[in-house]
């Protein structure tokens, strides 16, 4: 056998570079492939469509907005002889409006004291607590363990619900408000909660001699 000629030669030296170049691109696919991920391999000659990275990080939880807790209104607790001593005076003061204060427990919502107070104002339309029965009321509480949880006025001409005037001059959110009318031949006795000028009514829950 005959040796190859130059141009022979130099054709298969050009064959084999093509072929070991061919093969280190194979190669060099292999670890993008490796390193990057499996990705869809398109036929030689067709562009390649690279498919997004996958996150591996986890999501951010969704916030979720807490479901509004079902509350109890508050009842205020009357023993029944305080109710008959605030209608009472509710008479005894007609046709001017009757005043006092609710004392009990710190923070509960039962009324063991009903101080009877003089309206300053000695009006039909609106009510002032005397200070100094005020003074007297709050010193006598405290000296039983009790504190002022609330405060009782009449009406005269009209329901037994706040009017402006009542809710501007409510001292305190934690207090309850009662209103006794003497509108009607048999006087209505209800009670409120007034908070940042928003009133709410409240059950009155009358405890048995």
């Amino acid at each position: 056998m005959h040796p190859p000629t130059g141009g022979l030669r130099l054709a298969l030296r050009s064959r084999t570079i093509e072929h070991v170049t061919s093969a280190f691109d194979d190669i060099a696919s292999a670890i993008t492939i490796a390193a990057i991920g499996p990705q869809s391999r398109a036929p030689v000659g067709w562009p390649r469509r690279e498919r997004p990275l996958r996150r591996w990080w986890p999501r951010r939880a969704r916030r979720r907005t807490a479901a509004p807790i079902a509350t109890v209104p508050a009842v205020l607790e009357l023993p029944q002889e305080i109710v008959d001593d605030i209608v009472a005076l509710a008479s005894e003061e007609y046709p001017y409006e009757a005043c006092g204060l609710l004392a009990g427990p710190a923070g509960g919502d039962t009324a063991t004291r009903f101080y009877r107070c003089a309206n300053a104002a000695r009006s039909a339309r609106v009510y002032t607590i005397e200070p100094r029965d005020h003074l007297r009321a709050e010193r006598d509480a405290e000296d039983n363990g009790w504190e002022i949880i609330g405060v009782v006025h009449s009406h005269t001409h009209t329901e037994a619900y706040p009017s402006p005037t009542d809710v501007a001059q409510a001292p305190d959110p934690g207090w309850h408000y009662v209103i006794v009318s003497m509108r009607h031949e048999a006087p209505v006795l209800r009670s409120y909660r007034i908070v940042d000028g928003e009133i709410s009514e409240e059950p009155v829950g009358r405890i048995p001699r």
